[in-house]
């Protein structure tokens, strides 16, 4: 019966062609829809994981209550042995030590005057490390504009929009002036080797990499880290997971009263993340619901009107003889055959899509111009498990439903009554 079913539903364009199309643009706007929404927040948590807060993070009590200020003389010492540590214990997380710091950067002229000073954003990791990831981690490498990475001490990165807006140009010498983690002033000479563009904008108006042993010694810091950052290795997140090593770690310091003993927070805890990622992924949710609802409510109509259009149809059907249940099986067979149709094509297409907004996404970078929200300048979808299902919820069971409501009219017509309507 299926056989028979389907060789009539391509055989008549006028009973298939329709609904499928309208099922299929539906369903192809719900997987885009999705897996928009999917990306922007996976984006979100990815962007702030990698430049700032990681999926956990170690500092110590003190320097996290005044993490906003990055005082760097309440940092942690012995970083080498907590990570080793970290690392034995947690090895499903890479565990980095970073060093966070402001200060102005001096750009002298021929004559070594001052040309050009602005305040700067440091960030100063592991770019020498046998097995860093910091460089792929902060995609330094795809991120150069010009120039080439640090090779050696003293060489730095900063962003192509603060080194044109100092004009300064690669091998140039830089002067860093900051404070010291004794609250002495620090003065270090470094040389512009490349820039870059981050592709987050709080980072591109004015941020500088260096290796994380030159601003040990600039700051005074021997073995010491603002921040120790754990990243899951799949690189994806799971705060339960996170959680749970949270507390385990902290329960070995929970008596201690030591203001400078290592605290770890998870990404939910910094930055108020927690609430905006939950409300992120409310608001989500309910637009994502009010669309299903809103296109199960067309492709509901659809089912119904399609039902209607073929009561002259039934009517022949029953008058030669059929019987009524045979009938609304075939039909309900039928809007199956076409909601599985619809939702198979508009699926694959909105899939398409999607893929197309992973992979270049939309440029937003005038827009973010002076947020302070750590997230990527490219809008993307992300293509996750749901994005292949999500779409059969509207196509194939408001089609359903809308066969079978309209379908119960078939029990309700008189059988004596058909020859008036054929006649007319």
């Amino acid at each position: 019966m299926i056989k028979f079913l389907l060789k009539g539903l391509v055989r008549d364009r006028h009973r298939s062609l329709f609904p499928i199309l309208i099922v299929s643009f539906g369903v192809l706007l719900t997987t885009v829809l999705y897996s928009f929404i999917n990306g922007e927040l996976n984006d979100l948590i990815d962007s702030n994981a990698r430049f700032d807060t990681g999926h956990l993070k170690i500092m110590t009590r003190w320097y996290n209550t005044l993490a906003s200020q990055m005082p760097n003389d309440l940092a942690l010492t012995g970083s080498e042995k907590l990570m080793l540590s970290l690392r034995n214990k947690y090895p499903d997380y890479d565990w980095t030590a970073r060093i966070k710091f402001v200060g102005l950067l001096d750009v002298p002229d021929k004559n070594g005057e001052t040309k050009a000073q602005n305040p700067v954003f440091g960030l100063a990791v592991n770019l020498f490390g046998k097995n860093s990831m910091e460089v792929e981690r902060l995609n330094l490498g795809k991120s150069l504009v010009r120039g080439r990475m640090p090779e050696k001490p003293r060489e730095i990165l900063i962003s192509e929009e603060f080194a044109k807006r100092m004009n300064t140009g690669i091998g140039q010498p830089i002067t860093l002036i900051s404070t010291t983690s004794s609250g002495a002033m620090a003065v270090q000479n470094f040389i512009v080797c490349g820039t870059v563009k981050f592709g987050v904008a709080v980072m591109d108006r004015g941020a500088m990499i260096t290796d994380i042993s030159d601003i040990q010694f600039t700051l005074e810091m021997p073995d010491g880290a603002s921040e120790i950052l754990g990243l899951k290795k799949n690189k994806f997140y799971d705060p339960a997971e996170a959680e749970k090593i949270k507390i385990d770690f902290n329960s070995a310091f929970i008596h201690a009263n030591n203001q400078y003993s290592p605290l770890m927070v998870t990404l939910e805890d910094q930055n108020g993340l927690g609430e905006y990622l939950d409300y992120i992924n409310t608001v989500g949710l309910i637009i994502v619901g009010i669309f299903l609802v809103a296109m199960s409510v067309v492709l509901l109509n659809t089912g119904l009107m399609s039902g209607i259009r073929r009561y002259g149809e039934v009517g022949v059907r029953l008058a030669l003889g059929e019987a009524k249940d045979r009938i609304y099986k075939s039909m309900l067979y039928e809007s199956v055959l076409i909601g599985f149709a619809g939702s198979v094509i508009g699926t694959c297409f909105g899939l398409a899509v999607a893929l197309y907004l992973q992979e270049f996404g939309i440029d937003i970078t005038e827009t973010l111009r002076s947020s302070s929200i750590m997230m990527s300048n490219i809008l993307r979808a992300r293509i996750s498990v749901a994005s292949f299902y999500i779409g059969f919820i509207p196509g194939l069971m408001a089609t359903l439903i809308g066969t079978t409501f309209s379908g119960i009219q078939i029990f309700q017509r008189q059988t004596a009554s058909l020859f008036k309507e054929l006649e007319a």
